[in-house]
């Protein structure tokens, strides 16, 4: 979620390789936005869903702590996607029995090139409640929830197991761009948390590699070999990324001894104004893996968002 002109709104744009029909389907019908709506680790029950102007949809939103969220949604628009028109929703959210609604949502699915972009708006009734809001969000992994929405249309469409994280930073494109693509930058925010990173060679460049190390202050030590596949400044970086022994040999993660030997990474860099980029990571195993070490990649969806997260936050520190 990022803040735009109106201070009291937030405002979060999406684009799903998927037709708008299929987007707004996976929206609209309870059995399958059960599948992927709210946080990672979260789950939903529907009580009764009336999709109509004057309509609601109540339903609760079980935490992974055990804690149930309560939610009515009162429909104030609702405009099916057309040849002729985009889809629309304006609904009332996070109103229950005794709790009025904490903002009203705007959000619309507009296709393509069979593609659908999702353009969501959060109108609160100050601007000091958005900006609670933004920082809750960010705490609770909330965005998780659109991640976890491409994962979903990823898989009906090609039937491939993804993971996906976004994130906005506030600088322009070509410093994010730059933060991904020098040694010297991605050395300072990739390694997970505790970690250090040395790059030992790198020529990025399509066609090129970089092999790396990355350990910490308990003898832990990992390898791993950088393949760079596609590279265009300044909206996408392509690689495959595997662990190697220190003579650069393939291997295993000595505590994923199941993990894919290859993953490949996909990033994508979206301008949102001057100063705003977004950044799209899709992960997923590649080349040749067994069924156990695709389901090892699945259930491992929660440790990559921290994981993930920990970079990004280290990321978003330098470009301050």
């Amino acid at each position: 979620m990022v803040a735009r002109s109106k201070p009291n709104e937030l405002y979060l744009t999406r684009v799903f390789d998927a037709p708008v029909a299929v987007v707004w389907d996976a929206w609209t019908d309870v059995e399958q936005v059960a599948q992927w709506w709210g946080p990672r680790g979260f789950t939903l029950t529907t009580h009764s869903k009336d999709l109509r102007v004057g309509g609601t949809w109540v339903y609760t939103m079980h935490g992974p702590d055990g804690t149930d969220w309560e939610n009515i949604t009162h429909y104030h628009e609702v405009v099916e996607p057309s040849k002729e028109k985009p889809g629309k929703l304006v609904y009332d959210h996070g109103a229950s029995a005794d709790r009025p609604p904490l903002f009203r949502v705007t959000v619309s699915f507009s296709e393509t090139d069979g593609k659908t972009t999702m353009d969501m708006t959060m109108a609160f009734a100050t601007a000091e409640m958005a900006a609670e809001s933004r920082k809750f969000i960010k705490k609770a992994g909330g965005d998780s929830t659109w991640d976890r929405f491409a994962e979903y249309l990823d898989k009906q469409s090609t039937g491939k197991e993804r993971f996906v994280i976004n994130r906005s930073f506030d600088a322009p494109i070509e410093t994010v761009f730059d933060m991904w693509t020098q040694p010297e930058h991605v050395a300072r925010w990739l390694p997970p948390t505790g970690f250090q990173m040395d790059f030992l060679r790198s020529d990025i460049r399509v066609g090129g590699s970089a092999f790396y190390r990355m350990y910490n202050g308990a003898g832990e030590e990992l390898h791993g070999r950088i393949e760079y596949r596609e590279i265009e400044k300044p909206s996408l970086l392509v690689y495959t990324q595997s662990f190697t022994d220190a003579d650069e040999n393939l291997t295993r993660h000595q505590m994923a001894p199941v993990w894919p030997e290859k993953m490949l990474t996909m990033v994508t860099f979206t301008s949102e104004g001057p100063d705003a980029t977004r950044v799209k990571v899709v992960w997923e195993p590649c080349g040749v893996y067994s069924p156990e070490e695709a389901a090892a990649f699945v259930a491992e969806r929660g440790g990559m968002t921290q994981g993930w997260t920990g970079s990004f936050d280290k990321l978003e520190e330098l470009l301050a």
